[in-house]
């Protein structure tokens, strides 16, 4: 079976991170960052910026309560922070070189000192707001939300584009984990044909109750915790893979094996032509080890590689594995940072309009006149579709779902559509989704 170091793909950027960082550290010209979010990963990330990151300042923390930006700071050793209402107040206490709090983000777009944004609050309509904000105000910006990646990110990148920043993912989740690992499998010639995620989890039925637990041990929202199980967060990780290689899923939902040995093992259980055919697929496995890493299967067309591959331990086969056995999430954020602001590399971003959508199902029997509840709640799990067969048959992307009142009945894991339910009215995903139908020739949903 074939083994492959961990993490190739991502040690080789963070090497060439780490001195462009330790330059901009010996020069004295940190790089200024500004955030967006104070929850669990937002304080996660605030402590490995200021403690373990040279060359690199979080200058503003922005969430809607203040005081979760304090902590924030707090407890990564900073006691004394600014609490600002001004642009202008934003500016002079980073020039004093003392951390400010604010509950309006629209500061740290416009604050001109400001280098990169790092948007961490999960949301949709709110996030996406905050980042043509930056992007208005020529702010690269690192993405840790998969969500609103996975709703309205071709169309954001679009802005990004025309504005000359970069909009990225973020290397340490999955998805930037996949794509270093892609990029390398492809820069030494092999194909990539499949990009998987490995699950410990995946039971649509979870809810805030069932995981109640789970998030107070690892103080995560009973939500977050819910999104992780009942296979929405997967999903969104996979549809900004997609979108970022132009893979596809080989069925609603993918395949979903449940493995209990060795990734390795993989390379036995795909058709590699089938593979072929569809342009390459993301998938994900429940239970494989190294969990809770990724991987990517790859092939190679010429016969002297396949065996020098075989004589490095990758098999014969014509699928080759390579994998990472973790990922890192906030500690490799600021890294992507690094890369966008020093380097100018995006770890993981739309190539065009959307290859795979995440459609919201029934996560129970539903009844017509009720309003849909958001991700990781009681009402609703995502899970993957082509985009062309989603357009197709108008269904309905998890990313707006929340809000809608439903017109008829549904049973459980019955596929929502937009003939299911009233959208609200003046809702900026909707028209982010519009545009992004608009723009890339998709049928318009709405």
């Amino acid at each position: 079976m074939a083994v492959a170091g961990a993490g190739p793909g991502g040690s080789t950027r963070m090497i060439i991170v780490d001195r462009a960082l330790q330059e901009r550290e010996r020069m004295g010209q940190p790089l200024r960052v500004g955030m967006i979010g104070a929850g669990a990963m937002g304080r996660a990330i605030t402590n490995q910026i200021v403690n373990a990151v040279p060359g690199m300042r979080l200058v503003a923390i922005a969430n809607r309560h203040p005081d979760a930006g304090r902590r924030a700071f707090a407890e990564a050793g900073i006691e004394e922070v600014a609490m600002v209402g001004s642009v202008a107040a934003l500016e002079q206490a980073i020039a004093a070189g003392r951390p400010a709090i604010t509950d309006d983000p629209s500061l740290l777009c416009a604050a001109g000192p400001i280098d990169a944004l790092i948007e961490v609050t999960g949301t949709i309509d709110f996030a996406a707001g905050v980042v043509l904000d930056g992007i208005a105000n020529r702010k690269d910006i690192v993405l840790m939300n998969a969500e609103l990646d996975g709703t309205v990110g071709p169309m954001l990148k679009v802005y990004a584009d025309r504005a000359g920043v970069i909009l990225t993912a973020c290397d340490g989740d999955q998805p930037g984990v996949q794509m270093n690992l892609y990029r390398f499998v492809k820069g030494i010639g092999v194909t990539p044909l499949l990009c998987g995620n490995i699950k410990g989890l995946q039971d649509h039925y979870r809810n805030p109750t069932t995981q109640q637990g789970y998030a107070s041990k690892w103080g995560l929202s009973p939500q977050m915790a819910t999104s992780f199980a009942d296979g929405t967060k997967i999903s969104f990780e996979q549809a900004i893979v997609a979108n970022g290689t132009g893979m596809r899923v080989a069925q609603r939902g993918m395949l979903g094996y449940e493995v209990s040995g060795h990734v390795d093992e993989l390379t036995q259980r795909y058709d590699v032509e089938q593979l072929r055919a569809l342009g390459g697929i993301v998938e994900y496995v429940v239970g494989a080890r190294p969990a809770p890493g990724v991987f990517v299967l790859g092939t190679h067309d010429d016969p002297k590689q396949r065996h020098l591959l075989n004589l490095y331990r990758l098999g014969e086969g014509p699928l080759y594995s390579f994998y990472v056995p973790y990922h890192l999430c906030h500690f490799e954020v600021p890294l992507s940072v690094g890369r966008a602001v020093l380097l100018r590399d995006p770890v993981l971003t739309p190539l065009g309009g959307p290859m795979v959508e995440v459609v919201a199902t029934a996560k129970v029997d539903l009844r017509a006149g009720q309003v849909l509840d958001g991700i990781g709640f009681y009402h609703t799990y995502g899970q993957c579709e082509n985009a062309d067969v989603a357009q197709a048959q108008r269904l309905l992307p998890m990313g707006v779902a929340e809000g809608c009142r439903l017109t008829r009945d549904l049973g459980k894991d019955q596929v929502i559509t937009y003939r299911d339910v009233e959208v609200p009215g003046g809702r900026l995903g909707d028209r982010l989704r519009a545009e992004q139908a608009a723009h890339f020739g998709a049928l318009v949903a709405a």
